[in-house]
């Protein structure tokens, strides 16, 4: 059953919001306003169309009730209740999910990072595969990729790319992508038409703006050096690539892509934010086991999440037992969708039972 106390607050800091928000407060003020209304408005719309229709129900139960009205107008009444009793709980079940406990980041933008593992020249071809089904995925979804670093395998693919992905819930969708993704298939190269098996490792960090993380320049240790391309050999004669030390976390960050030393660093800025973000969620994550143990799997790096096996045409997801036969469609990007909603379905449905029990 829904708390109606909880629905009227929730009703009433939006509107606390509203009037805060049109009372010009200070920039920093605007920006985590902004954020809590643009994640309480799909909410709030649900709660007042779920009161409507509640509304609504008890009006046309009323008539039903009315020993006065005629046949025709009671029969009108019962298709009317019946029709607003479906919709108060298809709404009922969207105000449930809406309260559920939210991701503090899943209206953030993400860095997405996608390693080659186990598999030599086919787990970076396999690690192309997955970037570009990333890509074509976001441009289905309006959203920007961009290029902060790459480093390409010797026959194609990526021994490692890193990209920035713009746009909205860009966090909230490709959460559940981190982990270990496995192919099967015959190689390009295997002359003996053999199934190889390969591994690429994916990570989808939030990132993080100002008002996410607090990076003092005290903290930084920057040191620039020559770009160098494959093989070692450079590729320009200016220091303009930029590593960057957290001194408190010792987390470092490298960037090498563009000629302009104030680009690199500004890119690599962007990069060490968001992981410094990550280890702070983390660590605040491993506190609280019981939600931990509640998520789509443990979210581990090492974890085996995903495999696409190409002979049988079919992409399994070990964490929910998902297996669909589409594996074009998926590395295609199209289908990618399809995986995502059962993972986070599984994921509400989890939390749903958890607030229930």
């Amino acid at each position: 059953m829904l708390a109606r106390h909880k629905l009227d607050n929730l009703l009433d800091r939006f509107s606390e919001i509203e009037h805060m928000m049109s009372a010009n407060p200070d920039p920093d003020a605007y920006v985590k306003l902004s954020r809590e209304y643009a994640g309480l408005e799909p909410l709030v719309a649900n709660i007042r169309a779920l009161l409507k229709a509640e509304g609504d129900l008890a009006g046309a139960q009323a008539l039903i009730d009315d020993p006065e009205i005629d046949a025709e107008m009671r029969e009108l009444a019962e298709m009317e209740r019946d029709e607003l009793a479906g919709r108060v709980e298809v709404l009922t079940q969207d105000v449930q999910i809406g309260l559920l406990p939210k991701d503090e980041a899943d209206s953030n933008d993400a860095i997405l990072e996608v390693r080659a593992g186990t598999g030599g020249d086919e787990a970076a071809l396999f690690a192309g595969d997955l970037f570009r089904m990333y890509q074509r995925f976001a441009e289905l979804q309006r959203w920007k990729v961009e290029i902060l670093s790459a480093s390409e395998g010797e026959v194609g693919g990526y021994k490692e790319v890193i990209a920035t992905v713009s746009g909205d819930n860009v966090f909230a969708k490709l959460k559940f992508e981190s982990g270990v993704h496995r192919v099967q298939r015959v190689p390009a190269t295997e002359s003996g038409g053999r199934i190889h098996t390969s591994a690429a490792t994916v990570a989808v960090l939030p990132q993080a703006e100002d008002v996410d993380v607090d990076v003092q320049d005290s903290d930084l240790r920057i040191d620039t050096f020559r770009a160098s391309g494959a093989g070692g050999q450079h590729v320009n004669t200016t220091d303009s690539a930029v590593r960057i030390t957290h001194i408190p976390t010792g987390i470092v960050v490298a960037v090498q892509d563009e000629r302009s030393q104030h680009k690199n660093k500004a890119r690599a800025m962007q990069l060490l934010r968001a992981r410094i973000y990550d280890e702070e969620r983390e660590r605040a994550a491993s506190e609280r086991t019981e939600a931990r143990r509640l998520q789509v799997g443990s979210g581990d790096r090492s974890e085996r999440i995903r495999t696409y096996n190409y002979p049988q045409g079919r992409v399994t997801d070990h964490r929910i037992g998902l297996t669909l036969y589409k594996l074009e469609q998926i590395v295609a990007g199209e289908a990618l969708g399809e995986v995502i909603d059962a993972l986070t379905m599984d994921h509400q449905a989890n939390l749903l039972a958890s607030e229930d029990a």
